[in-house]
């Protein structure tokens, strides 16, 4: 442990700046508890905090808040951060928290009247360092960069991913380009800072600014020069001379704040597990709860299982209630009861007799949860090693199966008429898992399907759907984590090494919970409008997600392993052209020597900070910035990009074939993507790369099952842009399609107003842009990225593209507002999205929740569509007789494995019930099919 008394390490943290990221780090994804409360900002910044305490291992430590009011420098400047929006409103939910966390973690709270977090950082900062403290000053913010010097750093904590930076004099003087800290306030004062309303001297920018300060040294010694200066800056330096000196003022941190360092104040104690264990259980935090308060739930071998069923009577009796073996949670769990503290009869039924009675038990019941224990996470190569059933609240039984693979399947005949009987409700927690398993061991589960996963997520699509964190949410109860059983990482056992005796009580449990939770989350659905959405449109999905990973695709391992090589010599020949242009060889993988090379030997000029190690960043970003000016640069961005091809997929996607028959199983999700989209993982099709040359190459690798079976791909043309069409009934897009006119070039010839014959390639491409921008509610920044015209250009091409849809605009705005009224949007089928921050005082926020306003009941539609067709034409396939089978779903896209003799047929079947999946769209709808003898000729 740091010794306070001699490794005086102190961090100070700008607790505000931290709060304001941790919240909208997660804006696009918020951590919603079951209380509705945003716990995001509370969240991220614990985890900043507790990563720092446990990494840096500080001797001393604080958090600094900005006071209420305002301060010095509005009394300089009245319109002082004037630009700042009104603060988020959960982000003033999450204060009070943050500050009993700090309080639990007894880290001193300092809050100085009438001063800014960073003049009391400054000031404590340059008081500690006199005192011999090694000085860390934890914020974002990169106005603390003039607070720099010998003991006194700056802290940037991470984010995305990319690892904290820690600045010292010389990282900041290469990142503003100055030759002292202090610099940075005339760099300031010249260029300003809109964040907080700083006007700078306007039309000078951070290069300008480097180059006047670099030139003359200081803002004084420039203002005094002016006469030197030539043309327009001249101009701009003498008109805005007092605004010039004001800004520097506003910029100068204060370093003379009336505090006094205290070290024994700041010193890192214990903290108070009892306080920290309610905060964190009322803000519902789990993982982070476990890993900061040190606690792992224990089991303890549970005694042995009682006479549980009376061979004389032939059926399943109830059991006298008791209380589990295993160790109660610890306090600080989200939930009050577990099996440690509550009633439960679970029974195991492993005789022939019991399995008998058991059977006899069920076939009785209209509704039974029922969950399968395996060995594996993937359904398709999992071995079963039991089953659980319940049909009553607190009560279960527990089937083992053995490993041999006649035996096991013996066990499930058993059970196979129930679960085939179309009379009994079945409940299950992903319920397609445990139907491709049983459908492996001779059983196929039919009936009412009442999946509590899928229930929840189409509740609460945004949030996390997992059934332990359903449990706590709905039954205030925490169940036993499956890592009690099997523990994890390298010694991480399989469900068939625990014993049985320990399984029972898990397995028991997984199934009564299920059944405890659809009758909690079934009346919501009611309530909430989503029950025949969910009849119709979610549960008979699942069956056939289930058949088409069963199916999987044929994937030809040659071409892979040929393709490979082909790879592999075009990156050999692409490192040969980079180490003649670096004149040296190096670790093309290695990001540290690339920035040595590209940036210190090579001088291609670099703007960006360094890592916390003092390396430069080479991210994509970073390179792209460069690579137009240095081939070199392209070279190693196209070297990365063939890599990544060929480790992601090229190399990756012969280890994923299942061993028993050679395919590749993707699993498709049916309730991740908010939208109503599925998506695919294990390997994610959705994702494989089909814009370049090599990249769309991969698909030639999935190959029909056998010479007689050819892939056929049916495809649906442009349904955002002719579901929006139909949506928003705007007529120029409605005639368009109904005249069978290209979009594109009907809505250029309409904003450029130019004749549709004369529309230019160009226009064309424009016009492409703008339909999907305003499809997805981008506006007129990610226009001028995309298009690299300038934010004029892009406001005015948005304007005229209103200007001729009316239609859409309406829709569009209309949607928004009713969204403002409701909390939420719904698609055509009814699938609801609530919108938490739509009516938020955070432009961000809001400005966020109005994109999802907008693009989701259209993104959504379309996947309602899709969803309709793949059912109706798995359907329609059997019941036809037909051997075509679909083995893939990507984007607006279905791919067929068929026999070549059923394609004529089976053609304009699917064709048909994908146009006709929502009738009476008053728009044309569009299915393009191709055959081939793999996946690129298909498509």
């Amino acid at each position: 442990m740091p010794n306070p008394a001699t490794d005086k390490r102190l961090f100070l943290l700008d607790g505000h700046a931290l709060v304001y990221r941790a919240h909208f780090a997660f804006i696009n994804r918020p951590l919603i508890n079951s209380k509705g409360v945003n716990t995001s900002a509370m969240h991220g910044f614990t985890r900043t905090l507790w990563d720092l305490m446990k990494n840096q291992q500080p001797t001393h430590l604080a958090v600094v808040f900005d006071p209420e009011g305002p301060t010095f420098r509005n009394e300089l400047a009245a319109d002082y951060k004037a630009n700042r929006e009104e603060q988020p409103e959960d982000i003033g939910i999450a204060f009070p928290y943050i500050h009993q966390i700090l309080q639990a973690f007894k880290i001193p709270i300092i809050i100085v009247p009438n001063f800014e977090a960073d003049d009391v950082i400054g000031t404590l900062s340059k008081q500690a360092a006199r005192q011999g403290y090694e000085v860390y000053m934890v914020t974002p913010d990169k106005d603390y960069g003039q607070l720099v010097e010998e003991k006194i750093y700056m802290y940037k904590p991470s984010r995305m991913g990319n690892g904290i930076e820690i600045l010292g004099v010389k990282e900041i003087i290469e990142k503003w380009g100055i030759t002292h800290p202090l610099q940075v306030i005339d760099m300031l004062g010249l260029m300003g800072d809109s964040v907080d309303n700083i006007p700078g001297v306007p039309g000078i920018g951070p290069k300008t600014a480097q180059k006047f300060i670099e030139q003359y040294g200081s803002m004084e010694a420039l203002l005094e020069n002016t006469d030197k200066i030539r043309g327009k800056n001249q101009e701009r330096l003498r008109e805005f001379r007092d605004q010039a000196i004001l800004s520097k003022r506003l910029a100068t941190i204060d370093i003379e704040v009336p505090i006094q360092f205290d070290p024994d104040a700041y010193i890192i104690e214990d903290f108070d597990r009892d306080y920290l264990t309610d905060v964190f259980r009322e803000l519902e935090f789990r993982s982070i709860a476990n890993e900061i308060l040190g606690m792992e739930e224990e089991i303890k071998p549970p005694s042995a299982q009682g006479d549980l069923f009376a061979p004389s009577s032939g059926t399943a009796p109830a059991s006298p209630p008791r209380r589990s073996s295993y160790k109660e949670p610890p306090a600080h769990t989200v939930a009050d009861e577990n099996i440690g503290n509550t009633e439960q009869n679970y029974h195991k039924a492993e005789t022939a007799a019991e399995r008998a009675a058991l059977l006899d038990q069920l076939t009785q019941q209209e509704l039974i949860a029922f969950d399968t224990e395996t060995t594996s996470v993937d359904p398709t190569s999992a071995e079963l090693v039991g089953l659980s059933f319940a049909w009553k609240s607190g009560e279960a039984y527990y089937v083992p199966v053995p490993a041999d693979r006649t035996e096991a399947e013996a066990i499930v005949a058993e059970f196979a008429p129930l679960l085939a009987d179309e009379n009994v409700n079945k409940v299950g927690q992903n319920l397609k898992y445990d139907m491709i398993v049983l459908e492996r061991y001779g059983a196929t589960v039919k009936g009412k399907l009442l999946d509590t996963m899928v229930m929840h997520y189409l509740l609460h699509p945004d949030k996390r759907h997992k059934m332990d964190l359903l449990s706590e949410e709905y039954l205030n109860y925490k169940p036993v984590p499956i890592e009690a059983l099997i523990g994890k990482g390298k010694k991480q056992l399989t469900m068939r090494d625990v014993p049985v005796e320990k399984v029972v009580d898990y397995a028991c449990e997984d199934a009564d919970i299920t059944l405890r939770l659809y009758h909690a989350l079934w009346p919501e659905l009611e309530e909430e409008g989503l029950v025949e959405l969910y009849e119709t449109v979610e549960a008979p999905l699942i069956p056939v997600l289930r058949d088409i990973e069963l199916a999987g695709i044929n994937v030809d391992g040659e071409f892979l392993n040929a393709y490979s090589k082909v790879l592999t010599e075009e990156l050999q020949s692409i490192e040969r052209e980079i180490y003649a242009a670096a004149g040296s060889e190096f670790n093309i993988g290695s990001p540290k020597q690339i920035g040595e090379i590209l940036f210190g030997r090579m001088g291609v000029p670099y703007k960006g900070s360094k890592t916390k190690t003092g390396q430069y960043k080479t991210d994509e970003a970073t390179l792209a910035e460069v690579s137009v000016d240095f081939p070199i640069v392209k070279l190693i961005l196209r070297h990365r990009s063939l890599s990544k091809l060929l480790g992601t997929y090229v190399d990756a996607l012969p280890l994923l074939m299942n061993p028993e028959d050679g395919r590749i199983h993707s699993s498709f999700n049916q309730t991740i993507a908010a939208t109503g989209r599925l998506s695919s993982n294990n390997p994610n099709l959705q994702n494989i790369p089909v814009r370049t040359p090599e990249g769309a190459e991969i698909r030639k690798a999935f190959i029909p099952r056998d010479e007689n079976h050819i892939l056929l791909a049916s495809d649906y043309s442009q349904i955002e842009l002719r579901l929006v069409a139909a949506l928003s009934q705007d007529e120029g897009m409605l005639d368009a399609f109904k005249t069978g006119k290209d979009i594109h070039t009907a809505t250029a010839a309409l904003i450029f107003d130019v004749p549709y014959e004369e529309v230019t390639r160009i226009q064309r491409y424009q016009a492409k842009t703008i339909n999907f921008a305003i499809l997805y509610g981008a506006g007129a920044q990610r226009l001028t990225q995309e298009l690299e015209i300038s934010r004029a250009e892009a406001s005015k091409l948005i304007s005229n593209y209103y200007e001729r849809f009316t239609g859409l605009k309406q829709f569009m705005s209309g949607t928004v507002e009713q969204a403002k009224e409701e909390g939420y949007v719904t698609t055509l089928l009814g699938r609801k999205r609530s919108l938490r921050d739509i009516n938020s005082r955070s432009s961000l926020a809001r400005a966020n929740a109005e994109r999802m306003a907008m693009n989701t009941p259209i993104q959504g539609t379309a996947a309602d569509m899709i969803k309709l067709a793949m059912i109706r034409i798995h359907k329609a396939l059997r019941e036809q007789g037909f051997k075509t089978r679909m083995i893939l779903q990507v984007h607006d896209e279905l791919v067929f494995d068929a026999p070549k003799d059923e394609v004529e047929k089976v053609t304009p079947l699917i064709e048909e019930l994908m146009r006709e999946a929502i009738p009476n769209l008053d728009v044309p709808i569009v299915v393009e099919t191709g055959t081939g003898e793999n996946w690129l000729e298909a498509h």
